[in-house]
């Protein structure tokens, strides 16, 4: 009996598609979970390349893992700034 490699990759993809939505739900650093989001992001467009959807592929790549991801990166680093402004003035 031979198991067709396309779906060792598919239990790959969800194995880590699994791990990063944990990793996301656990970490305490907001950067570190917005990594992760994008990480999540990633592996969900390759899944989705897989399954016969290119162009919702193209898309999540583009918005789900580069801009979203990037648009938390900005906001947590102007919040973090923020925060030490705030604990340096007590």
């Amino acid at each position: 009996m031979t198991v067709d490699p396309v779906l060792i990759f598919h239990a790959i993809l969800l194995t880590g598609l699994v791990i990063s939505a944990l990793a996301i739900y656990h970490l305490k650093n907001l950067l570190s979970a917005a990594i992760a989001f994008g990480v999540f992001s990633f592996l969900l467009s390759l899944e989705f390349y897989l399954l016969q959807a290119p162009d919702v592929a193209i898309a999540e790549a583009g918005i789900g893992a580069g801009l979203t991801t990037a648009i938390f990166v900005i906001a947590i680093r102007g919040t973090d700034a923020d925060d030490e402004e705030r604990e340096a003035l007590r």
